[in-house]
């Protein structure tokens, strides 16, 4: 298995982004391509006792950032690294992308170079949310798409079934519908429709609508929602989580164990569904813990073949 890391995405780059990199190959001992500019990432690497066998680096002159535009930058910068590294996927240098850089950037490389499977119209992100039965509900779309359409919603849910299938062996998924409120017709017309298609699929065990505050009871295995609804759910989640903490943490003067599990570093990335690759989002302020983490979530995607998992179930509800 052989990981490609975009070296200069994120806040932290690339210094945290190397270090992520070196405690990955020491503990996992699987093969990581840094991609970025060569002379920025031997000249950190210098500060490290690695093992060289398992590093290689790809050269990447340029970098997107955070306040470009997407499209337009990909089209310009045919040379940034998050560009590289995910053609390093399509021609088979590579099993997966891991970036820490601009969201936006990474969908539009992701979908212009390994391309969208078969009748996925825009691929989501999804991500695990601790539950109180000490497990995980997933949230699909957190941040990809901010204008979305019913049936596009209908998509991330028969994704985010695959991806809790594979990956948390959970047996017919439970999927929900994020709204405000559980009668059929709440919420806007997007969401009203959505429901309409959610109830009418055979493929999905759908149990219909779920206000925000039980989110966390798992009550569903997966909760569906546009993507800008589902990254102000997980921002405002990160940032109550973090309000919280401080304020137990002065009163008791430690922290229960328990908020490791809201902690997004030891989550360290989510995937993007929907793709002809494993290209995982990271945080823009990843540091080297997280990123280690959303290496780790590369690693898993690839040894569960969430991919062909995806395409074969699509393929099958398509005959259907």
């Amino acid at each position: 298995m052989r990981i490609a890391l975009d070296v200069m995405g994120g806040d932290y780059a690339p210094q945290e982004i190397i270090a992520g990199a070196v405690d990955f190959v020491e503990r996992e001992k699987l093969k990581l391509i840094l991609v970025g500019r060569e002379e920025v990432i031997k000249e950190e690497l210098a500060k490290y006792n690695y093992k060289g066998d398992l590093l290689e680096i790809v050269n990447a002159s340029e970098v997107i950032g955070m306040d470009e535009s997407p499209v337009a930058a990909l089209r310009k910068k045919k040379d940034a690294s998050i560009v590289i590294a995910t053609k390093l996927v399509r021609e088979g240098k590579a099993d997966a992308v891991v970036s820490c850089g601009s969201t936006g950037a990474q969908m539009a490389a992701a979908v212009f170079i390994l391309g969208r499977m078969a009748d996925i119209e825009r691929p989501p992100i999804i991500t695990p949310v601790p539950n109180q039965n000490d497990g995980y509900t997933f949230l699909i779309d957190v941040g990809a798409n901010v204008d979305c359409r019913p049936r596009q919603l209908l998509q991330f849910a028969l994704l985010g079934k695959v991806y809790a299938s594979a990956v948390m062996n959970i047996d017919n998924p439970r999927i929900a519908l994020l709204n405000n409120g559980e009668e059929e017709t709440k919420g806007s017309h997007l969401y009203v429709e959505a429901y309409n298609l959610l109830k009418e699929a055979g493929e999905i065990n759908f149990i219909g609508n779920i206000e925000g505050r039980y989110i966390f009871d798992g009550k569903a295995d997966v909760i569906v929602c546009d993507g800008f609804t589902g990254n102000i759910v997980l921002k405002t989640i990160e940032g109550v989580s973090l309000f919280i903490a401080r304020n137990v943490a002065r009163e008791l003067g430690k922290l229960p164990s328990f908020f490791s599990k809201m902690d997004y570093t030891k989550i360290g990335g989510a995937p993007l569904l929907g793709i002809n690759g494993v290209s995982i989002v990271c945080h823009g302020s990843s540091k080297r813990e997280a990123v280690y983490n959303g290496l780790c979530v590369a690693r898993d995607c690839v040894e569960k073949d969430i991919v062909r998992k995806q395409a074969a179930m699509l393929a099958q509800m398509k005959e259907n």
